[in-house]
């Protein structure tokens, strides 16, 4: 899928420079900072999506209490 974004000048000179300094293509820099951001972009978004929803009381939560006996892990 081909996707355009723009770039501040002086992050895509900094693009530019590292491609140039070894021999890639600014195309796999952006594919490699997608794929491996992407996780963690998820990670903090989802999360803070389910922190909303818990602070709005749309979302059930547990102790870990409830969880260890639930789990069978009571001592």
């Amino acid at each position: 899928m081909a996707t355009s974004i723009r770039l501040d000048p002086e992050t895509e000179q900094r693009l530019d420079y590292l491609a140039t300094q070894t021999s890639r293509t600014k195309a796999y820099y952006l594919r490699e900072l997608i794929a491996n951001g992407l996780a963690d972009m998820e990670d903090y978004y989802l999360a803070h999506t389910t922190m909303e929803r818990v602070r709005k009381g749309e979302e059930k939560v547990y102790s870990t209490q409830q969880v260890k006996a639930d789990l069978g892990l009571d001592d």
